[in-house]
């Protein structure tokens, strides 16, 4: 067996083959489809000693593993390609909406009963839509900038702080801008109910990313030593408005 590379530090906007990219890619797009379509709009809750019943949504259980690709992806292919595959989920989301919007205005065959559970799950509306998009948009690019700065400032330590900093200024813009322009003013989300679940959000994404923290770093250093670099966004342009990486 040929031995595996050490990682060398390189300039992000170094030309490289990268043997994992697309993977990594492809995980980060599944996990945010499902996660937005599966539990998105479902608030749940959960009897808690001393507090009583606390409300929380239930895409929370799987989303916050979209922040932690997402940091995987920063940290070992440089905040551009992040960008990239920011930018993919971005349409991918819309592809997935505008699918949905046709599917459900398509009229029923005669016969066919479950036209209104359909239109339950896979109607969201205009505000549900937007508020998935801006909040993904902002969450993502506000998580990947700051690990991407956090490391050029470090030199590469603490890589579990930037880790676990970055998703907290991430998830917590997520959480901000999702429930409020989704929910507010709706039956069914009162207002303290609403911003309950907002902090619950905060608290729980950012719980999962310290729980999964060594999981996140083993796979960052296996990662980084089978592609054999480690990159760092010294000449990087951190512009959110471009796709090249």
């Amino acid at each position: 067996m040929s031995a595996i590379a050490q990682p060398v530090r390189t300039s992000a906007n170094a030309v490289h083959q990268f043997r994992y990219y697309d993977l990594v890619m492809a995980a980060f797009v599944a996990i945010l489809l499902l996660s937005n379509i599966i539990g998105a709009a479902k608030r749940s809750v959960v009897d808690l000693p001393f507090i009583g019943e606390w409300p929380f949504g239930a895409g929370v259980l799987f989303f916050p593993l979209s922040y932690v690709i997402g940091d995987m992806l920063t940290e070992v292919y440089g905040y551009a390609r992040a960008r990239r595959v920011i930018w993919t989920g971005f349409a991918a989301l819309a592809f997935m909406a505008f699918m949905a919007w046709v599917v459900v205005q398509l009229p029923p065959a005669p016969g066919w009963t479950d036209q209104a559970a359909y239109e339950a799950v896979f109607g969201n509306s205009w505000r549900i839509v937007l508020a998935s998009m801006l909040a993904f948009w902002a969450g993502e690019f506000a998580n990947s900038l700051v690990l991407a700065k956090l490391k050029l400032r470090d030199n590469g330590r603490r890589m579990g702080l930037r880790f676990v900093a970055s998703t907290v200024v991430g998830q917590g813009l997520d959480s901000l801008i999702f429930y409020p322009v989704a929910f507010y003013g709706q039956d069914g989300w009162p207002t303290d109910a609403l911003f309950q679940t907002v902090l619950s959000q905060w608290v729980i994404k950012t719980g999962w990313e310290i729980i999964l923290l060594p999981v996140t770093i083993a796979i960052v250093v296996a990662l980084k030593r089978r592609e054999g670099v480690d990159l760092y966004d010294d000449t990087t342009d951190f512009t959110p408005f471009r796709v090249k990486a």
